[in-house]
């Protein structure tokens, strides 16, 4: 039987791959229900067991638990997708990848040794490293940047309730796939800028 976490691991891992299924050319002009149809065979075929494993446990052998950060951006992306909406919410991802991209930068090299100061031991339960957080929350809710805050509630929430198998917050916020994804948009970012810098 598995067990709860295995359960939202292997979720995580569907989501991903299903996010990816419905950014292949021509699902966009699938209708509504078509595209209802293609995600839940493509959670099927990842989910259901062929041999001893699906192939979600197996992608999430090699990649662990998925942060709840990327989890939203997912979740947000694949119900855009198949609702067919123009995003209303592009901006405040543009500046949570940003965000996540610049505590990348440093959080990784400090956590593997770079220099005295390691950031990850702050996500063993250190009350002021949560109240930074609540207060980022809270700043982002004034700002209208509803996308953060859901980020930061449900990644404290979650690691209350001890959902992941790690009990570091950090793997809650952030994992390093999500970091490169980060990296990777806002240098697509920076080019198209640039070039419009250069046009004008």
């Amino acid at each position: 039987m598995p067990q709860f976490t295995d359960l939202t691991g292997l979720l995580g891992v569907a989501s991903v791959i299903s996010s990816i299924v419905m950014t292949l050319p021509g699902t966009a002009r699938l209708c509504t229900l078509h595209k209802g149809i293609l995600l839940s065979l493509v959670f099927a075929l990842v989910l259901i067991p062929f041999g001893e494993l699906p192939l979600a446990a197996y992608v999430r052998g090699a990649t662990g638990d998925l942060s709840i950060t990327t989890l939203v951006l997912v979740w947000g992306g694949l119900l855009q997708r198949w609702c067919g909406c123009a995003s209303a919410v592009t901006k405040q991802r543009d500046a949570l990848l940003t965000a996540v991209a610049l505590i990348a930068i440093f959080f990784y090299p400090l956590s593997l040794g770079v220099g005295m100061f390691d950031p990850y031991r702050y996500g063993f339960g250190c009350m002021t490293f949560i109240f930074a957080l609540l207060v980022i929350a809270l700043v982002a809710w004034i700002k209208k940047s509803s996308l953060i805050v859901l980020c930061i509630t449900f990644a404290i929430l979650t690691w209350s309730l001890g959902w992941y198998e790690s009990n570091n917050l950090w793997d809650y916020l952030i994992d390093p796939f999500l970091a490169i994804y980060a990296l990777w948009v806002i240098t697509l970012l920076a080019k198209k800028r640039f070039s419009l810098h250069q046009q004008k």
